[in-house]
């Protein structure tokens, strides 16, 4: 099924509005208690319990609206549910501060296995987007490789030594602006191995 077009507000909107969501309700809620079925739960929790069924409506509503979902958002979903279902049913915060991890792990261990492979995973989604050569392709998956790694540290050393306020605020905050930062820098690399002038002149 090809993509259909949609409003880039509307689309942002939908990748990022569960995110600030999950970040009120918390902030809303993060010092009270919650007893249901004779069980304690922070607000962490509840606010967990609440962002799962909202993104996966954000995400259904992705794919009705557009077409087509990447595997970094189905990923996505699939991680969300297992972890944050982990949190809530084991009433333990870890599981879904991990989740972050998790994915940065996996998506970082999927480009290295294909750059070892002397191949760009990353240019088989995002080609249509930024058309590159492919060694300007094999240079950005080395560095976008690298930057996912990089993440996963980061989540691991906010969430197992800083609070949990410091940890929400990274994961609202400072995960969205490091990857804007990120692919805002790499503009000259896009620039310099970019195939957009050989394409109009042909």
């Amino acid at each position: 099924m090809s993509e259909k077009s949609v409003n880039p507000m509307v689309k942002l909107g939908l990748e990022l509005g569960p995110v600030v969501l999950f970040f009120v309700a918390y902030t809303r809620i993060k010092d009270r208690e919650f007893e249901i079925f004779g069980q304690s739960y922070e607000g962490f929790i509840i606010a967990t319990a609440a962002f799962i069924p909202v993104l996966l409506v954000s995400t259904g509503l992705l794919w009705w609206l557009t077409g087509k979902l990447s595997r970094m958002q189905l990923m996505t979903a699939v991680l969300v549910v297992v972890f944050g279902g982990m949190s809530i049913w084991f009433n333990d915060d870890r599981f879904f501060k991990m989740k972050p991890t998790i994915i940065y792990l996996l998506f970082g261990g999927l480009l290295g296995i294909g750059l070892l492979q002397g191949k760009s995973y990353l240019r088989t989604v995002m080609d249509e987007m930024v058309p590159m050569t492919h060694e300007g392709w094999m240079i950005l998956t080395k560095r976008v490789c690298a930057f996912f790694l990089s993440l996963a540290l980061a989540n691991e050393l906010v969430w197992r030594f800083m609070s949990t306020d410091a940890w929400v605020n990274f994961k609202t905050f400072g995960l969205t602006a490091l990857v804007f930062v990120f692919f805002i820098v790499q503009g000259p690399l896009f620039a310099r191995y970019s195939t957009e002038e050989d394409k109009s002149g042909t």
